[in-house]
Order: structure tokens, then C-alpha cells, then sequence
């Protein structure tokens, strides 16, 4: 029987922050992947996305960034990134962006590759039709849905679903989840007291769950949350949903 990725060339879009501070995440969305199938490779030419320019404003300058995405990532079946915040900001951002700025040929090359690019979860659950992917993770769990994973890229459901699949996994609710972490790329560095403020409700959100471990789809806002988690020493861990998606019975037991 042929595994759901056979014959799917996918390109690892890894996302700065990922490829810099969280290795293990991207290195977890391969495991993944291959292990249902699909061809990974990682385009070496790809760089930022481009959100924190575009969010502050600098228009003109991040359509480098929407420009180097499209030709590395152009000559590939799919797209895919542990990241629903940078998904969000290629998906919306980056038409807008090429439309006002480039000729017809260019533009329609941008949408393409904005239509195939997805986050690790909605890859599995729409592409793919894959809900368990054969993970053993036997721990308590809450789940936080950050912003752009659940306003813009609306990933919905799929991560909770995956999260269930997942053998001896308990998933507990996890109070004010759609309440922001904080993080919220620029917004932190502006409005540092609001940041840490709404971190550290979020991390006491997570506490009283009494979860073993904060997952979430993106590593910004685990990062903001986990480190309130980490100083106040509450026993608490911080990890990204496809690092949880990618453990295997053999690898833990």
C-alpha cells in the first residue's frame, strides 16, 4: 500500500526563526514528512518571509524577500512550514505585496506558489487526509492556538485533531486559548510590560491545566511564554506541535 506523500516533491520552507534558534523543529517537520512519503528538500536560497517588514510598514523592502521565496520555492509540488504566523504572512501578505509592484507573469508566479504553501497541519490533514501519523508521546499536553495561526492562516481544528491521534497523549484544555501569548513580532519589542503582561497570563493559563507541556504551532510564542515558564521555574515545557508529531513509540520506549 503507497504511503499518502509518495511522489509529492516538497520544499522545507523552515522559517527564520526555526532555521536559527529551533533546528530541532525543522529537522522534526522532515521526519514527518518522509516518514509518510513525501521528498524533502530544503531550497538553500530561501530567506525571511518577510512579515516583521512588512508588518512595520517597509513595503518596498520586504518584496526582496517575497521574490526570493518564489523562486526558491517555485519548482515545487508543495510548500510546507512549522510555522502557521509565517504561512499566514506568505498567504496574505505576499500577493499584496507582488500585485502593485511587478508585471502580470510575476505576480501569477507569486500566487502560485502562495496556493501551495502550507503549515505542517494543514498539510497532513488536507493534503495528505492524514490524522495519525503513528506518534507516541505519553504526557500530558495543553495547546496554545497563536494568533496568526488561528486568525489568518485558520488552522482550526487540524492541530487538535493531530494532537488526539497521538498514542498515550492526554490533551487538556487550556483556559483563555484564544487570548494572545504576547509575542506578536514587533509588538513585543514596542510594548514590552503589555508582552510580558499577556505572557505571563498565558504561562499561568498553562500551569493550572497541569500539562506537562505548552505546544504550539509556533516557536515565537512558546518562546515569549516559555521563558515567564522557565524563570518561574514551573515545570512546564515549552515544544512545538511536530516535534510531538514526529516521537515514535520505538524512539521513547
Amino acid at each position: 500500500m503507497a504511503l499518502p506523500g509518495a511522489g509529492i516533491r516538497v520544499g522545507l520552507f523552515a522559517t527564520c526563526i526555526n532555521d536559527l534558534m529551533f533546528p530541532q523543529t525543522a529537522q522534526a517537520t522532515v521526519t514527518v514528512l518522509r516518514r509518510l512519503g513525501c521528498q524533502v528538500e530544503f531550497p538553500p536560497a530561501q530567506t525571511c518571509c518577510g512579515q516583521m517588514m512588512t508588518n512595520t510598514g517597509y513595503f518596498k523592502q520586504a518584496l526582496g524577500s517575497v521574490k526570493a521565496f518564489t523562486k526558491a520555492f517555485e519548482p515545487y509540488d508543495a510548500v510546507v512550514a512549522p510555522s502557521g504566523s509565517c504561512v499566514a504572512s506568505v498567504r496574505h501578505q505576499h500577493p499584496m505585496l507582488a500585485q502593485p509592484a511587478g508585471s502580470a507573469k510575476w505576480v501569477a508566479a507569486v500566487e502560485a506558489t502562495v496556493a501551495k504553501t502550507y503549515d505542517i497541519s494543514e498539510f497532513l490533514v488536507d493534503v495528505l487526509g492524514v490524522v495519525d501519523v503513528g506518534a507516541f508521546f505519553p504526557h500530558r499536553v495543553t495547546y496554545h492556538p497563536s494568533c496568526h495561526s488561528a486568525r489568518i492562516a485558520r488552522l482550526g481544528q487540524r492541530p487538535y485533531d493531530l494532537l488526539k491521534a497521538v498514542k498515550g497523549l492526554e490533551l487538556l484544555d487550556l483556559p483563555d486559548a484564544d487570548q494572545c501569548c504576547g509575542f506578536g513580532g514587533t509588538f513585543s519589542v514596542k510594548n514590552p510590560d503589555v508582552s510580558v503582561a499577556l505572557a505571563m497570563d498565558k504561562a499561568s493559563n498553562a500551569i493550572a491545566t497541569g500539562a506537562e507541556y505548552l505546544v504550539a504551532p509556533d516557536n515565537a510564542c512558546l518562546m515569549n511564554v516559555g521563558g515567564i515558564l522557565s524563570r518561574d521555574r514551573a515545570g512546564v515545557k515549552p515544544i512545538h506541535l511536530v516535534e510531538i508529531l514526529a516521537q515514535t513509540e520505538e524512539v521513547d520506549g
